[in-house]
């Protein structure tokens, strides 16, 4: 046992240059961590963990979609004299009501409102809208309009209100950098672009994967198994610092055992249906592997870049909207097939919608609200919220009928069950969508 110990000193001395962090216990570490035992520890794992509890995949659809051409509102004459090059024809709509329709690619979106998992959340933006790509995403991912500068996002805050201490894993995003909105104070979620690159890379990296797969067989690992067992039957209830250390320590070391489980679980994934390809594909694949995989996760992260259409909206904009309802298919197909679907929720935004008139290029310029979608099988499906009026504008944008944060409040006291007003500022009205 102290030779085991001795080498997590010379791991820690030799410098953690890791990616990533571990969320499973390496045999030699967790027969010395008794405190690890502790009933308080545990729960506070449990709560956070995704292997038995609800989760949320969050998509952030990158440049300003279009919310008018996504849920497109047909039932208004404004909409074609304002469009007249790139607007949707009615018959071609997949039709909600007398009044909005869907993109005639999202035929699985209009299935999984028919079947009661899709929730439209109208008209969702933010007072004294900001048009830069930046500044409006950085608003959207802290959740703090009125600060120009934050350090950690709201699903960060999230983490460090509710799960301090645990592994980086609770938090996932597929991608080469972690978006503000997942940073926290005290959490830091993990980020990787493809599987391979999620490892630790010190030195001696054998060695410690050899140590995290050593077996118990020898007599004297099976006499200090049976030591610790008894030792953690009569370890005082409390976590001390010490105990934290130990378990971030643990997390720490286990990276390489964690990196090559990840990289073998996306590899041996057999989805029900082909994935699309590119980033955003790959992305729900590897997220939906991680959920079979019991990873611990909480929250995963995927983008679809490309909703910048300022010019020939029409033909691009039908492709998002294709890689976009595609992947979602593929994903929610993959979770029923697990029977994880009653586990997720997805959660869809982008940083800003785009203006009711097209622009002389048969495109569209910055905007401001646009619709989000929630879906999942514990959803209320329906439209949520109004839709906002096309003539009664704020300098040619839609105005908000919906503040974001009330869908983040949603999400977080109905689905995260925590409170919301410690992470959003102030209290916002969950709207009527989750149970």
């Amino acid at each position: 046992m102290r030779n085991y110990l001795s080498t997590r000193r010379i791991f820690l001395q030799r410098g953690l240059t890791i990616l990533a962090a571990a969320p499973t216990i390496p045999t030699f570490l967790d027969q010395t961590m008794m405190a690890l035992a502790a009933p308080l520890d545990g729960a506070r794992t449990q709560q956070a963990s995704g292997k038995d509890g609800k989760i949320l995949v969050v998509i952030q659809m990158s440049g300003g979609n279009d919310g008018l051409s996504t849920v497109v509102p047909f039932g208004d004459d404004a909409y074609y004299r304002q469009r007249t090059a790139i607007a949707h024809e009615k018959k071609s709509l997949l039709k909600i009501n007398d009044y909005v329709g869907l993109h005639p690619a999202l035929t699985p979106f209009k299935a999984l409102y028919d079947e009661g998992q899709l929730g439209i959340v109208q008209g969702v933006g933010y007072p004294n809208p900001n048009r830069s790509h930046f500044r409006s995403m950085d608003i959207w991912n802290t959740a703090e309009p009125e600060k120009e500068i934050s350090t950690n996002g709201w699903i960060g805050r999230y983490f460090d209100a509710t799960c301090p201490g645990v592994d980086p894993h609770v938090g996932m995003s597929i991608g080469e950098r972690l978006p503000i909105a997942m940073q926290g104070s005290r959490v830091t979620p993990l980020a990787f672009e493809k599987p391979e690159n999620y490892a630790y890379k010190g030195k001696d990296k054998d060695r410690y994967r050899e140590l995290n797969s050593m077996s118990m067989d020898h007599a004297e690992d099976r006499a200090a198994t049976e030591k610790m067992q008894k030792a953690r039957a009569s370890v005082k209830k409390v976590v001390t610092p010490d105990a934290q250390l130990d378990f971030l320590t643990r997390t720490a070391m286990d990276a390489q055992v964690s990196s090559d489980k990840i990289a073998s679980l996306i590899k041996n994934h057999q989805a029900p249906v082909a994935y699309p390809r590119g980033e955003f594909g790959e992305g729900l694949r590897t997220i939906a592997a991680m959920i079979k995989g019991n990873m611990p996760t909480r929250v995963y992260y995927v983008s679809l870049g490309g909703f910048d259409t300022h010019a020939n909206q029409r033909g691009k904009h039908d492709q998002l909207m294709q890689a976009f309802a595609q992947g979602v298919d593929a994903f929610t197909k993959d979770l029923r097939q697990q029977e994880n679907e009653d586990r997720v929720l997805v959660m869809s935004f982008s940083e800003f919608g785009r203006r009711v008139d097209q622009n002389a290029s048969s495109g569209t310029d910055h905007g401001a609200a646009a619709p989000m979608f929630l879906i999942g099988p514990k959803i209320k499906p329906g439209l949520i919220g109004q839709h906002p009026s096309l003539t009664d504008l704020d300098q040619g944008d839609l105005k908000f009928t919906t503040d974001f944060r009330n869908v983040y409040a949603t999400v977080l006291q109905n689905w995260l069950d925590t409170p919301s007003k410690p992470i959003l500022g102030r209290q916002f009205n969950p709207l009527p969508v989750l149970g």
